[in-house]
């Protein structure tokens, strides 16, 4: 039986996927697909189901209903050949802490079945990943961002075409967030394809090749980041700065302005013809509005989701549902770019959808990484 995932331009097909936890209703109507080679990332707030996604990507879930093809078979009927060319790295990496880094990945490449070169193959992973000096020290002396390493390191040892970390720089400082990035940048050039869950803006901007918006256990939206700007945001775009806070009110109902939002950098404008910028400008001195800064804006991943947010809490407005509007001059706490949007981050408060947690309830079970890494894969030795 030829064990080799089959090749298509799609590595993951996901169709109406739906999947509960009792009454919980985790993965609504799912649709999405990963281009092969490239960085797909899954965005959305905490509980918007991009953890149970990708245990239904690899079976370590089965869904309730709809279609999962990954490498063109069906993980569940089909782990054997699926999970084995799958690396995973989770938020909380299930690993040994009374082992040793070495005895860790020695541990984890029996498992895969890694026979030919596993010495090799460890010490190549350890010392791309930085902890080639540590690899005989206990892990359980390790720092957060040094077992986050370890986990990459053990994700790559069977050499997968698929790796899917979720939020991997979860917990971790700064220097060492852009490091663990900057490791998953590099794996598109070896031709891998990677799927990442985040809630962080931030990091979905500089990784992304494709983005999966995901809120309530659905897709709100996909595509590459330059498809999604030019549709969601085809007009111009232009920031104002004045220390007169009556800056956005005088421009509600203005002809020409066809949205609006403040921001750290200043008040972002948009307009339908670019050419009416001095107008505006001169029109708002006149008024007594000093404007002392004007430049053009490149609409960022922070701008598209916000808008999208708009988009949904009008149709949800319409629906006679009471929500804030994401962008209303007035009442918008705006979103730093560094900061997430789970619970208790600032753009939660933006959120019209009500939140569905994506994990299980309270029992006794290992780690899901656990799961895949440990059990599902015994089956390919």
């Amino acid at each position: 039986m030829d064990t080799n995932p089959p090749h298509t331009n799609a590595i993951v097909e996901l169709s109406g996927i739906g999947h509960s936890f009792g009454a919980t209703e985790a993965l609504k109507n799912l649709d999405m697909s990963v281009p092969e080679g490239r960085i797909t990332v899954l965005l959305g707030p905490n509980g918007a189901g991009k953890t149970t996604t990708a245990r239904v990507v690899t079976g370590a879930l089965t869904a309730d209903s709809g279609r999962v093809r990954t490498f063109g078979r069906d993980p569940v009927t089909e782990g054997h050949l699926v999970r084995p060319h799958c690396g995973v790295v989770s938020a909380k990496p299930a690993l040994y802490d009374r082992l040793s880094g070495r005895d860790n990945l020695d541990y984890s490449a029996e498992l895969y079945g890694v026979k030919t070169d596993k010495e090799r193959r460890i010490r190549d992973a350890a010392g791309r990943f930085g902890i080639d000096a540590a690899l005989d020290d206990l892990v359980g002396g390790y720092s957060t961002g040094m077992k986050t390493r370890l986990a990459l390191a053990r994700s790559i040892l069977h050499d997968p075409r698929l790796l899917l970390f979720d939020e991997p720089t979860s917990g971790l400082d700064p220097e060492s967030s852009s490091a663990v990035l900057s490791y998953i940048r590099d794996m598109t050039t070896e031709g891998r394809t990677v799927v990442m869950c985040t809630h962080l803006l931030s990091e979905a901007e500089g990784l992304a090749d494709h983005i999966v918006i995901m809120e309530g256990g659905t897709d709100l939206i996909s595509g590459s980041p330059e498809v999604l700007t030019k549709r969601f945001w085809p007009h111009p775009v232009v920031t104002l700065n004045s220390s007169d806070q009556r800056l956005l009110e005088r421009m509600r109902g203005w002809n020409g302005v066809v949205g609006m939002r403040n921001d750290p950098s200043g008040a972002r404008i948009e307009l339908d013809d670019i050419d009416r910028v001095p107008d505006l400008v001169a029109a708002l001195v006149a008024d007594g509005i000093p404007i002392t800064r004007v430049e053009p804006h490149t609409p960022t991943l922070e701008d598209l989701y916000f808008l999208i947010r708009r988009k949904l809490g009008e149709r949800a407005r319409a629906d006679g549902l009471e929500v804030a509007d994401p962008l209303d001059p007035v009442s918008n706490t705006t979103l730093a770019p560094s900061h997430g949007m789970g619970p208790g981050s600032r753009s939660a408060d933006h959120m019209p959808v009500i939140e569905v947690p994506d994990g299980l309830p309270p029992m006794t079970e290992r780690p899901h990484e656990t799961d895949l890494h440990e059990t599902d894969l015994r089956e390919t030795r």
